[in-house]
């Protein structure tokens, strides 16, 4: 967050200086309200790159093994533009690299999800994925009770991304 800071500020820096260069090479002709216009519109830009690109760079510095299997676009009424082009602002991340089969029960695995949001520490929660009957149990509290099952079938994103790592 401080690097995006400090990112801002010299975007905003470099468009005001883009101006009075302009402002310069026409003789001056240029209004000098211009100049805060132009740092303004700079630092706008920068903030919108960051925000877009924040998913890609997550995404991008995801470990192997590690796979995104659900993401979330946002739209809001301060940012016009997501209705356009919605903005990623969180996605679900599963280890199946990771997952560790159950003793007892074939095809019968836990796995690690990690929940990432924009401006949030990471979650990381455990699940346990059936891949014979396609169906998974979220995590429900952690007291050590009877798992509640999903039926969500062999399609659903973290069910798929488990299970065809197990096919494996």
């Amino acid at each position: 967050m401080f690097y995006e800071l400090i990112a801002v500020l010299v975007a905003g820096l470099a468009g005001a200086g883009v101006v009075m260069l302009l402002s310069k090479t026409t003789g001056g002709r240029l209004p000098r309200w211009l100049i805060p216009v132009g740092a303004g519109a700079a630092m706008i830009a920068t903030s919108i790159a960051n925000e877009y690109g924040w998913y890609g760079s997550a995404a991008g510095s995801l470990p192997n093994g590690v796979e995104v299997v659900e993401t979330h676009a946002s739209k809001a009424l301060w940012r016009p533009w997501t209705y356009a082009w919605p903005m990623t602002d969180r996605f679900i991340a599963v280890d199946a690299g990771g997952r560790r089969e159950n003793a007892q029960t074939p095809g019968l695995y836990l796995a690690d999800l990690y929940f990432f949001t924009r401006w949030q520490p990471t979650q990381v929660v455990e699940v346990m994925v059936d891949c014979p009957g396609g169906r998974r149990a979220d995590p429900m509290g952690g007291d050590g009770g009877e798992p509640r099952w999903r039926e969500v079938g062999p399609e659903d994103s973290i069910v798929a991304a488990v299970c065809s790592e197990a096919r494996i």
